[in-house]
């Protein structure tokens, strides 16, 4: 998959579609005994919850074909999330280190 800006029409909207992101459920899986003979427990996704949002980061469906999940685009919305949630410790820290030093002035007084 490219992934150069020059071959995308980039919406920077993503705030918009981060409920979705937050709706996904992981899973402990096995495949079925005719895809996976051994039965190895996997985590993972299941593509009909993953479609249920907007955004779906889920691969289209051609007649008689499964659903498939683009795990990337749940990579890329997961990692837009936790980019968010940083901003939000970094700014709390702040907020802290000044309240600390309020404490510390008011005691002193």
């Amino acid at each position: 998959m490219v992934s150069s800006e020059r071959y995308k029409d980039v919406d920077h909207d993503g705030e918009g579609r981060a409920k979705q992101s937050l709706a996904l459920r992981p899973v402990y899986l096995r495949y079925k005994h005719e895809l996976d003979p051994n039965g190895i427990p996997q985590f993972g996704l299941i593509a009909e919850q993953v479609g249920k949002g907007e955004s779906r980061p889920r691969g289209s469906r051609r007649p008689r074909q499964p659903y498939t999940v683009r795990y990337e685009a749940v990579n890329a919305m997961l990692l837009n999330e936790f980019l968010k949630e940083h901003r939000k410790v970094e700014t709390q820290e702040k907020k802290v280190q000044q309240l600390e030093t309020t404490v510390t002035r008011l005691e002193a007084a």
